[in-house]
């Protein structure tokens, strides 16, 4: 079923194609009180705005492992939308609540099972995730303080830079073909964009998932710095990114993104069709069965 939203959202503009937001507003006299701390919360996800560094704090509160059902999907979508259009807010910072997860990735219970239509309608809010975030007006940084395959892999190659917490129990990487799925071309277009064509191929070919010092050999992540320090990190990094002037820095994402970000416009139909034709096959839904099985035996 479609949760209250999605559709007029998916009717929204994409972000690349919007005006680029206007200047921040000057900062406050001396003497001044800063301005107020927003928050708003959702069953999924938290997001709490500070009006006065025009910075937003978004946490994943989706337990066990922040999975990527399409309810986490629609609150995403929709806060990142309430950002993009809050002209006190220029940049957003994603981690997670939940301790040594990030995300695990997209909710398999979402494609075991179920209709085409709740097929269509899930493929097509990974999509708009996508579209929202690689194409967001905002500095987007990413404190990944928890293992993120596949899907939480996705999320945090979308952002402009990434911060991983340095533990060598913690990984990430696109890890789809362990279970028997490709990786979607926009995926692959997001991972060749960050960390180059060969590092890529190999990686998607295998389904590594990289511990995260290997991770940042790659390029995969920008920074391994302590746990403790992740978000006083990815602060300082924001501060560093906002320090330059909104619009050239928007002008410079849009023109790096608008060819990836356009091919799955240009071919959104198609590759929610693609979806539904592969995840449908009985191969793939026994193989989504067993993997879910294995889910269950590990939780027991």
């Amino acid at each position: 079923l479609c949760p209250l939203g999605v559709l007029s959202l998916c009717r929204q503009l994409p972000a690349w194609d919007r005006a680029t937001r206007p200047p921040p507003s000057p900062l406050q006299p001396p003497g001044l009180p800063l301005a107020p701390c927003r928050s708003f919360s959702n069953n999924k996800i938290q997001v709490e705005l500070d009006e006065s560094s025009g910075v937003a704090m978004m946490k994943f509160k989706s337990p066990p492992v922040n999975s990527l059902s399409l309810e986490f999907l629609t609150e995403f979508s929709i806060s990142l939308e309430k950002l993009e259009n809050n002209r006190a807010c220029r940049g957003v910072i994603i981690t997670s609540a939940v301790p040594k997860i990030f995300s695990s990735g997209l909710d398999i219970t979402e494609m075991c099972g179920k209709s085409m239509e709740h097929y269509a309608e899930f493929w097509r809010a990974v999509q708009e995730m996508w579209l929202r975030l690689y194409g967001s007006n905002m500095v987007t940084v990413a404190a990944v303080n928890g293992s993120s395959p596949a899907g939480g892999c996705l999320i945090a190659l979308s952002c402009d830079y990434r911060i991983m917490a340095e533990n060598p129990k913690f990984s990430i990487g696109l890890n789809e073909a362990q279970l028997g799925i490709v990786a979607p071309f926009w995926f692959k277009d997001t991972f060749v964009n960050v960390v180059g064509h060969r590092i890529a191929e190999r990686s998607l070919q295998l389904g590594c998932l990289h511990p995260s010092p290997e991770a940042l050999k790659l390029g995969v992540v920008d920074e391994l710095v302590p746990e403790e320090k992740l978000l006083e990190k990815a602060t300082a990094v924001m501060a560093q990114w906002l320090a330059l002037p909104d619009h050239a820095r928007q002008l410079t994402k849009t023109m790096m993104r608008k060819a990836a970000l356009d091919r799955l416009v240009a071919h959104r139909e198609e590759d929610i069709k693609n979806f539904i034709t592969f995840v449908s096959k009985e191969s793939i839904q026994k193989s989504l069965r067993i993997y879910m099985e294995m889910l269950k035996k590990r939780k027991g």
